[in-house]
């Protein structure tokens, strides 16, 4: 059978999944094969664990909270997850500029699986960081306040903004199409947002004039509604905010991201 005809018949649901967990598969086995991925994905969020909480642990203290860690680990997801998802760009951009994607379209393939197929891969490594993170931290005293369901929520909470990452950082890739450009860029978009935020101290202890910007940044209402599940108390307008920002990134990033590949893909 021709590339046409495989193509021409090869439609429908079943096959874009199985498009989409052939590249998911392809971008597993290579964070597997190369050492310094591996390292990235796990030593990273152990030092981010470790460091954070030793190092600010014993000057800050946030009202209502113990312990540190407790206060500290749900902001640590985000801003894992988030370095993380800045390897999606160059990722992406490093297939483009090797000629890669011009190798999947001449497959009889959805497009849509490549994009898909790098978030969900994304999601799966976020998911082994989560646990890793989650498994230090309560070596050193971190505890789920809440109960497993608001845990089990967080950890979903947390899945959800990798994937809304994901997708940004992708389209990232699509634009600027150099690896080392992607990676700078992802890293200066993700750093000021992440410290301008509660993720490691409460956002009344900043300036007023910052303030103002912390409250809004969809990272400080993430981390909030992470740390009201995991230390308990009020939580569904803290999720539901989340939710909507995240929902909202998304309406936005798959779209254009998709329409980007197709114009890109297209030349």
């Amino acid at each position: 059978m021709t590339i046409a005809a495989a193509m021409h018949r090869s439609t429908g649901p079943l096959w874009l999944v199985a498009n989409i967990a052939t590249i998911t598969g392809r971008n597993l086995h290579r964070l597997v094969r190369v050492p310094t991925l591996i390292a990235f994905a796990t030593v990273q969020p152990i030092m981010f664990v470790l460091l954070f909480t030793y190092t600010w642990g014993g000057a800050v203290h946030p009202p209502g909270v113990e312990h540190y860690i407790d206060y500290v680990l749900p902001g640590i997801f985000v801003l894992s997850i988030a370095f993380g998802a800045s390897q999606t760009g160059v990722a992406i951009a490093d297939d483009l500029a090797s000629g890669m994607i011009d190798r999947f379209r001449a497959l009889p393939m959805a497009r849509s699986a490549v994009l898909a197929g790098r978030t969900v891969s994304d999601a799966l490594r976020n998911l082994f960081v989560i646990a890793l993170m989650i498994g230090v931290a309560s070596l050193i005293g971190f505890r789920f306040h809440a109960g497993p369901g608001a845990a089990l929520g967080a950890i979903g909470l947390a899945l959800a903004i990798g994937v809304a990452f994901s997708w940004i950082f992708a389209l990232l890739g699509l634009i600027v199409r150099d690896p080392e450009s992607a990676g700078i860029g992802g890293l200066l978009a993700v750093i000021p947002l992440i410290f301008v935020s509660s993720t490691f101290v409460p956002v009344s202890t900043m300036p007023g004039w910052l303030q103002a910007f912390a409250n809004l940044n969809p990272i400080t209402i993430t981390v909030d509604a992470l740390r009201a599940l995991c230390l308990g108390g009020p939580t569904a307008t803290h999720v539901w905010q989340a939710l909507a920002w995240i929902a909202g990134l998304l309406a936005v990033t798959i779209p254009t991201a998709v329409l980007r590949y197709r114009r890109t893909t297209a030349t």
